[in-house]
């Protein structure tokens, strides 16, 4: 069975990490991983734009490399950015000097794409496929705040339908949530249909979507 829904002995094992924000407003964070990619981060940016929402990017430092240009449109559109590591690391398989350096290799990258990052660069950081060991942790949260979510859309995964994705996205997010889409080539059918279909129910809800 697919978990949409973090629990509360995961977010126990690690209290460290944001898992969702507390607040008394009408107000859902929107994060997206494994971009930028060409024509799939373009459609969400279009998309956010016309429900004036923003949200919060965790990069891939590679991505950033070959994409530079749709970067800077995150960047210019004033949504937020995260480091993802550089090469999409999972922290559980990888030896932690190594994770180490390809954190801190798409962090150089994310600062070399930005002239001014002070506004827009809130030191924030996602561990891909969510694993990360205790020592990594530790070292990345002296510099970054670690990022987890509240609800995994479950977009990536192709054995889940388009409207699956999107009614037990739409089951799970509430007030303060902190809601995981991904930007890239395996969940971009997933996405394309619930992201619109997402805004535009919470949009009339009187939702509004900002960035971490």
């Amino acid at each position: 069975m697919f978990i949409h829904k973090t629990n509360f002995l995961m977010r126990a094992m690690y209290p460290e990490f944001i898992w969702r924000i507390p607040t008394r407003e009408k107000e859902i964070f929107l994060t997206f991983d494994d971009g930028p990619i060409p024509e799939i981060t373009e459609f969400v940016l279009q998309v956010l734009e016309k429900y004036n929402a923003k949200a919060t990017f965790f990069c891939i430092g590679g991505n950033i490399e070959k994409y530079p240009r749709i970067f800077q449109q995150l960047v210019n559109q004033q949504h937020s950015i995260g480091n993802h590591t550089f090469n999409h690391l999972k922290g559980w398989d990888t030896e932690v000097e190594i994770y180490l350096d390809n954190f801190k290799k798409c962090e150089d990258e994310i600062f070399k794409q930005i002239s001014n990052p002070e506004p827009q660069i809130p030191n924030l950081f996602r561990p891909p496929f969510g694993r990360i060991k205790k020592i990594q942790a530790k070292e990345i949260l002296k510099s970054h705040k670690v990022v987890m979510w509240d609800v995994l859309t479950g977009d990536y995964d192709q054995s889940l339908s388009q409207e699956r994705v999107l009614s037990k996205t739409l089951q799970y997010t509430e007030q303060g949530s902190i809601v995981l889409f991904h930007d890239s080539i395996k969940a971009s059918k997933n996405m394309m249909y619930a992201l619109p279909k997402f805004l535009k129910h919470f949009s009339e809800e009187g939702f509004t979507f900002k960035a971490l």
